[in-house]
């Protein structure tokens, strides 16, 4: 089976459905898991392709990277007692600081049951703190202790420490981010 939107091609122009963008093989009329491949020709042998194959998984791809970088990350992060997630957690804080665990985790994309114990564990390390709403108990607000903020110092040249590691050159990785930035939107989009 093929993702094919009616009126379209079938050549060189084909939608990338038989790419298996996100693992998918089957027939849709979503825009966003059909994009449209220019001349595949040049890349990609239609009629030998393999939907089922690894390395024409999207979502593959995009795993083993975020996989790698947070990898990448540990080195720099376990001297100051944290995590990749604390450390996006700090970066989301140090933006806006005094917000519910609700938004913070909308912002994270992360579930209650993976943030509730992180906030607990930075709460213990003197990072933050949890407090509940005044009017409603149900609601719980994080809140940057003062180690908390002075965290942003000895966090300043992670990013840079990150580009010296020679992932992604510079001219390619604000387009990437953007097209990350827009499959994340879509997919909350979908989510709601």
């Amino acid at each position: 089976m093929d993702c094919h939107v009616a009126g379209a091609p079938r050549n060189d122009e084909m939608i990338a459905g038989k790419l298996g963008v996100f693992g998918g093989v089957g027939s849709c009329n979503n825009q966003f898991n059909c994009v449209q491949y220019k001349n595949m020709s040049n890349t990609v042998n239609t009629e030998e392709f393999n939907p089922l194959a690894l390395d024409n998984q999207l979502c593959f791809a995009l795993y083993v990277c975020s996989k790698e970088i947070i990898r990448k990350y540990s080195p720099l992060l376990e001297p100051l007692g944290l995590t990749y997630t604390s450390y996006i957690t700090l970066l989301c804080l140090w933006e806006k600081d005094n917000v519910t665990v609700k938004d913070l985790g909308a912002r994270l994309f992360l579930d209650s049951g993976t943030l509730t114990p992180l906030l607990k564990k930075m709460e213990g390390q003197g990072l933050l703190t949890r407090t509940r709403g005044g009017k409603d108990e149900r609601t719980v607000y994080i809140k940057l202790t003062d180690q908390g903020r002075s965290m942003k110092e000895k966090c300043s040249g992670i990013p840079q420490q990150m580009m010296c590691q020679n992932i992604i050159d510079m001219k390619n990785a604000a387009p990437l981010l953007g097209t990350l930035h827009q499959i994340m939107q879509n997919m909350q989009s979908q989510s709601e």
